[in-house]
């Protein structure tokens, strides 16, 4: 019976042509942005959280505030310097601090100049607590030693990018220039999906202070707690200490002591809240579509009143009749759900190839059955509940009103 319902309600929507699509363009429109900017969402968070270049949770970040221009902390009126970074190491709290300068730096090579950031590599045991923090493998070569002084290695897209020098990698055992002094090229580093790492160029921190000559100030101290568990406990401990260090009250911080998943989480919550927005906006269009659906049902009941009378006549009962109407102006909606999810899915892969390209990302975009499935469930029921009224008076008509 139920069968019979939808394949005479398709024949009739088929039948109204140019009016039932002009009635799904409310539904098509708000169910394209929820999906498209959904699935937008979901894959911008997953970008933004390849870029933070960290792997470790055990791992707090410290960075003076103010930054104007420039890289973090360049521009900051009070800069870290290397005694912060001794006095937070030693906190009982702390198993290491590590240093790390990032400056904009003028790269040659081949007549071509690119400018990009340079990021430091610290020394000792500092330098595998600094490549096992940052995730750092080399694709070709190998990564920085101590001892290789006017050496570099570089992000991935030096090699896999065109920055206009020909045909010609950028590959180990190649001579650059970094503001006119020459530097051998000893690695480049595997793809991370970042637009910090990948662009950047890795240098020994003397190689870099003697190039750029920031002395003992200090851009970001990444920062090693005992243990996870006193993630909490080493963060409150360096904000004390950079409290006392600096002079300043709570509140009037011009510091800041983070970690990747405290960051990440703010920014995933800022992303949420525009979904949010973006789906009450996207709403509003649905609501529309609903307005449209009423419309035109009630419109087609009028229209049908002698089907209406004909039916009755010859048996058709009340429940016969709504059910017949109800279920049509729900595959109204749905039909609308199915053109907007497929052009929302459309947009969400062109969304995301448009992020990789912009990012360096390697996103791979998959498809939410989920969202898609709730997206078409709830079409069909705005469709179903708009045409309830339309559905009760077609069946409350009267047979004989509705033959003459």
């Amino acid at each position: 019976m139920i069968k019979d319902y939808f394949a005479l309600s398709f024949k009739n929507l088929k039948h109204r042509g140019v009016r039932s699509w002009l009635t799904l363009l409310g539904i098509i429109i708000g169910v394209t942005a929820v999906v498209a900017l959904i699935s937008l969402g979901n894959g911008l968070q997953l970008a933004v959280a390849s870029q933070f270049g960290v792997s470790s949770t055990e791992i707090i970040t410290v960075q003076a505030s103010g930054v104007t221009y420039g890289p973090p902390g360049s521009g900051a009126v009070t800069p870290l310097d290397i005694k912060d970074v001794e006095a937070i190491e030693k906190l009982s709290s702390v198993k290491l601090a590590a240093r790390r300068n990032i400056g904009t730096i003028k790269l040659e090579y081949k007549d071509v100049v690119d400018f990009s950031y340079t990021v430091s590599v610290a020394d000792r045991e500092y330098r595998k607590f600094i490549y096992e923090q940052m995730d750092i493998e080399p694709l070709f070569g190998k990564l920085l030693k101590d001892e290789d002084s006017g050496k570099v290695f570089l992000g991935y897209n030096y090699y896999a990018t065109d920055k206009g020098w020909g045909a010609e990698k950028l590959i180990p055992g190649k001579k650059i220039l970094l503001q006119d002094k020459s530097f051998e090229v000893v690695g480049i580093l595997k793809k991370k999906g970042s637009f910090v790492f990948d662009n950047a160029v890795f240098m020994n921190e003397k190689d870099m202070k003697n190039l750029l000559g920031f002395g003992d100030n200090v851009d970001i101290i990444i920062v090693q707690s005992i243990n996870k568990n006193l993630m909490d406990k080493a963060k409150e401990d360096i904000e004390k200490l950079m409290r006392k260090r600096r002079d300043v009250k709570v509140g009037e911080e011009d510091f800041t002591v983070s970690t990747p998943e405290a960051t990440l989480s703010t920014v995933n919550s800022i992303l949420g809240g525009v979904q949010a927005f973006i789906v009450i906006i996207a709403s509003i269009s649905i609501f529309i579509g609903a307005i449209g659906i009423i419309n035109t049902m009630t419109t087609s009941v009028l229209e049908r009143k002698k089907e209406i009378g004909i039916m009755k006549t010859i048996g058709a009962k009340n429940n016969q009749i709504f059910m017949q109407f109800f279920i049509e102006s729900g595959l109204l909606g749905l039909i609308g759900g199915i053109v907007g999810a497929t052009f929302g899915t459309l947009l969400g892969i062109v969304g995301i190839s448009g992020i990789n390209n912009f990012l360096g990302s390697e996103l791979v975009f998959h498809i939410d059955f989920l969202l898609i499935s709730f997206a078409l469930l709830g079409s069909f029921s705005i469709g179903a509940i708009a045409g309830i009224i339309p559905a009760m008076n077609a069946a409350k008509q009267n047979p004989v009103d509705a033959l003459k």
